[in-house]
């Protein structure tokens, strides 16, 4: 089983290289899909409403995240507390389920499914530990003016995409991102320019478990 890390900011296009990673055939585990469910378990939603205040949970009993992500996002100490202790209780069971899915996939492989390439698509990927269990890193880059547009387009305002930039800068060491093992993909420009190089990452990561 190879396992590639996607490491990058927000919006600056960790989704579309992993969903063109999954049309070459990679298992692809998004946490940010898994968190979702975890905010579905009753005890993790009472745990965040008696955290973060009964306003932070809608009248059907879901998490409203705009409103947590106002409270966990943001430059102060305040902030920074606050999203370390919503990480305190998400974060555990969003690994439990990667763990899970990690070894259903080597299970399937030692079975006889044929080899696995697998693509961790984690927001703090490297902030969270993940990078030493990864066989290759891609570090998605894009320019700082095409974030910005596309964060505009999720409605997300100035102060806000600073507010997510500082919380993802905050435990970030880039001796934390071996070169070695280390591979770049430009997500600024068009589709196609983008899939091109992602198409090199797949034949370069293949050819190096000699799987070509």
């Amino acid at each position: 089983m190879i396992v590639i890390g996607l490491i990058g900011r927000i919006a600056s296009g960790k989704s579309t290289v992993a969903r063109m990673l999954a049309e070459h055939g990679a298992e692809v585990i998004d946490a940010d899909g898994l968190a979702r469910t975890v905010l579905d378990v009753p005890a993790i939603r009472k745990e965040i409403g008696e955290r973060f205040g009964p306003d932070v949970v809608a009248s059907d009993g879901s998490i409203r995240r705009d409103v947590l992500a106002g409270k966990v996002f943001g430059p102060t100490r305040n902030h920074a507390a606050a999203l370390d202790a919503l990480e305190e209780i998400v974060h555990p069971p969003v690994r439990e389920r990667i763990e899970v899915r990690l070894q259903q996939i080597r299970s399937a492989e030692n079975a006889g499914s044929g080899p696995a390439v697998v693509v961790l698509d984690v927001p703090l990927l490297v902030q969270a530990g993940w990078a030493p269990r990864c066989d290759v890193l891609v570090r998605v880059i894009c320019d700082a003016s095409v974030r910005a547009r596309r964060l505009a387009e999720r409605k997300l305002s100035p102060e806000q995409q600073q507010s997510r930039d500082a919380a993802w800068l905050r435990r970030f060491r880039e001796s934390d991102v071996p070169p070695e093992k280390t591979l770049t993909v430009d997500a600024s420009g068009d589709l196609a320019y983008t899939r091109s190089q992602v198409d090199r990452v797949w034949h370069a990561v293949l050819g190096s478990a000699g799987r070509e």
